[in-house]
């Protein structure tokens, strides 16, 4: 049975994702700080996943994220070739991105957001023995991130990977911790305490030490990781066992349906509907950075955004081995039942000559 609530979470960080990189509002990184819920949401589910299937569940998670990508890249990547990217070996990264795939121009910007599928595969190839550990050593697991991205911002040398595995591993082992129970039981004020201990030294960083676009956490990395621990550790750790009024208030729950169902056409579409629609109002005269342009901008990238999902958001269907549909979560239209003649119909009787039921 679906965890509506983790369903709810998901929608609202997806949801903040666009409003981020339409709006680039740097207040949505702390107010939300949504890669790291959606990595500790996934790491929840994925925990779930390896119970059920065993390594098995590496597969089934890596075939339900790679066709979405495969229909991106058919559409993108020889766009990109035409326009001068380079054919190499490297453009098999499209195909399996454990490391940045190669674009160029136009296409670096639109199709940044690659990154969090390359994290994300990579936090599902470790998981099977990353969850026999931390079962054995909880809390050694959930520190060595931090400690990670603490002797980064030190001066340790490491690639793109290595960093991201400090600055958001760490919250896909709280959703490892969560499925087991282990916030649930936790005593309220020493989970509360930990997650101050981990967010105020976090938001103390941060406000000293504002990046290019100010307090934007994205250019501020051991004030999100910290900001992102401590947060994550009070909405997973606060959770209800459910959240049923989501499907009892029909909008909310079509809503939070749609965008569980089509979480990962909606992320890697999003930008590249961002930036073209930036190219196209600046080009034309009409980007404003009044209420009146924000709410322009955002609802020509909502608009587009459903386009595109309606277009290939079938793709995740297929890769889930669902019967593909344009909108996930409508109505289902019961089959019509038989009708039957009531003189034709007769009591299914056993052999003591009493009614039997049908079902």
């Amino acid at each position: 049975m679906r965890n509506r609530y983790i369903d709810l979470l998901r929608a609202l960080a997806i949801a903040r994702v666009v409003v981020y990189h339409t709006t680039g509002w740097a207040v949505l990184t702390i107010a939300f700080p949504a890669m790291g819920v959606m990595f500790a949401l996934a790491g929840s589910l994925m925990a779930a996943s390896l119970d059920t299937h065993g390594v098995r569940a590496v597969g089934r998670r890596i075939r339900r994220l790679l066709p979405p990508l495969w229909m991106t890249a058919a559409l993108f990547v020889p766009a990109m070739l035409v326009s001068g990217l380079k054919l190499d070996h490297r453009l098999l990264l499209w195909l399996l991105p454990l490391n940045d795939p190669p674009a160029n121009g136009w296409g670096s910007l639109a199709l940044s957001v690659i990154w969090y599928l390359r994290d994300y595969l990579w936090f599902v190839l470790v998981s099977p023995l990353a969850l026999v550990l931390f079962r054995r050593f909880p809390v050694p697991m959930v520190l060595a991130p931090l400690a990670l991205l603490g002797a980064i911002q030190l001066g340790l040398p490491a690639n793109t990977v290595v960093a991201d595995f400090g600055l958001y591993f760490g919250c896909w082992l709280l959703g490892f911790a969560h499925h087991d129970g282990m916030l649930a039981r936790m005593p309220r004020p020493l989970l509360l305490g930990l997650a101050a201990a981990c967010a105020l030294p976090g938001a103390a960083w941060f406000l000293t030490h504002p990046g290019p676009r100010g307090f934007d956490l994205n250019d501020i990395r051991l004030g999100d990781g910290l900001w992102t621990t401590g947060f994550v550790l009070v909405i997973l750790g606060l959770a209800p066992p459910a959240a049923s009024w989501v499907d009892r208030l029909a909008g909310v729950r079509r809503v939070v349906t749609v965008l569980n169902g089509r979480a990962v056409t909606i992320y890697l579409w999003h930008m590249p509907i961002v930036v073209g629609v930036t190219a196209v109002l600046i080009r034309y005269g009409l980007w404003h950075e009044d209420a009146t342009g924000l709410a322009l901008r955002l609802a020509i990238v909502v608009a587009l955004v459903v386009l595109v999902v309606t277009m290939f958001g079938w793709v995740e269907d297929v890769a889930a081995r669902r019967k593909p549909v344009l909108v996930p979560g409508g109505r289902r239209i019961p089959a019509p039942r038989p009708v039957v003649r009531e003189r034709m119909a007769r009591p299914l009787t056993g052999s003591t000559g009493q009614a039997v039921s049908a079902g």
